[in-house]
């Protein structure tokens, strides 16, 4: 950010890696507990407790805004609570940034809808989002910017890394083991006959990430369909990858299947950026990160066919793929460029303190 013009205050609500990266970028930092919404919370007691944490920020982070000379308030995704109250507490503007998707929460959203509309400005990660709020003219859409400059390892040690086959038509998924991110329907989409064993080039999914805790049993259901389907000889799970670059130099495909609406996925975003081709699900975010048949390919949520049927095709043309691949890259570099992002934000802040 530009120090001529704003100083950052930034409070986290537990410790980490995160807290040393800033604090050498000379930005001061706060660690305690926040007011966070969860869904294990969505209960009578769990709510109370929320409430209680809510009353404390307002009294901690409150007299933080005031003691600092705080001008502004920006909550950085629309789970955190406190920051409306810490806001409201030192009577400044909150800007409160929302980068969910509440389609799963029909009860919950319309309450917490209204309380996200007391905030001076709704920063959205994406059109998708900003259609929650049904035209209200707090919400505008402001696109993350890329987090990482991404790239492909080379493929063939890439896939001896991974134990991957090195004539096999790999498609990979990066993420965590869900029941929405549509790890299923890509095991189901091996089955078909367009990519059944039998076909010219046999196709291989790579399934990158864990499952969240508690939810481990992901892993064993995955392994079950992928055997009931008869693919489980070309379904690899290597677990959580910090090496993101291992997973798309041995990629030919990246494949994000989401059945729910993502918000903004990094998952296609740095795939795009990495050069790699990228077939996504057509909802949520995802038309805003790849436009179809020029740098990526979208198909029907949900649908093993149409996701067999559209990776068949990229199988059977490599200049395609690559085609897509670096239109992507020279694409999506430009538009979710980390610059513009700060310049979005900065513009922003500008216009609420104005008002």
């Amino acid at each position: 950010m530009d120090a001529e013009r704003f100083r950052p205050l930034v409070v986290l609500a537990r410790d980490g890696p995160l807290r040393g990266d800033l604090q050498a970028a000379g930005v001061e930092v706060h660690v305690r507990e926040l007011a966070v919404l969860r869904r294990a919370l969505l209960s009578a007691g769990g709510l109370a407790g929320v409430a209680r944490a809510l009353g404390a920020d307002a009294r901690v982070l409150g007299g933080l805004a005031r003691a600092r000379r705080v001008v502004l308030v920006h909550s950085n995704t629309s789970v955190t609570l406190g920051g409306a109250a810490a806001a409201r507490a030192a009577s400044v503007p909150h800007v409160w940034h929302v980068r969910e998707s509440y389609d799963d929460f029909p009860r919950l959203w319309p309450a917490h809808r209204r309380l996200l509309l007391t905030a001076a400005a709704l920063p959205c990660v994406s059109e998708a989002v900003v259609a929650q709020f049904a035209g209200a003219p707090a919400a505008r859409v402001l696109h993350d910017g890329l987090a990482v400059a991404p790239r492909r390892a080379e493929r063939t040690a890439a896939r001896a890394v991974l134990g991957l086959p090195q004539e096999a038509f790999v498609i990979a998924l990066a993420g965590r083991l869900s029941a929405w991110k549509g790890q299923d329907v890509l095991v189901r989409a091996l089955a078909e006959p367009a990519l059944c064993a039998a076909a010219p080039l046999p196709a291989h999914a790579l399934l990158a990430g864990d499952a969240w805790p508690g939810e481990e049993r992901r892993v064993d259901e995955l392994r079950a369909l992928a055997a009931r389907l008869g693919v489980a000889d070309r379904v690899h799970l290597p677990g959580f990858r910090d090496d993101a670059e291992t997973v798309y130099g041995a990629a030919d495909v990246v494949a994000v299947p989401s059945t729910r609406p993502d918000p903004l996925p990094n998952a296609a975003l740095e795939a795009a950026a990495a050069g790699c081709c990228v077939v996504a699900s057509a909802h949520g975010g995802l038309p805003e990160i790849l436009r179809d048949g020029r740098t990526g390919a979208l198909v029907a949520p949900g649908d093993p066919h149409a996701l067999a049927a559209a990776l068949a095709g990229l199988r059977d043309d490599p200049g395609r793929r690559e085609r897509l691949g670096a239109a992507a890259a020279d694409d999506v570099r430009a538009r979710f460029a980390p610059r513009r992002m700060v310049a979005a934000v900065q513009d922003l802040y500008e216009e609420v303190l104005a008002a």
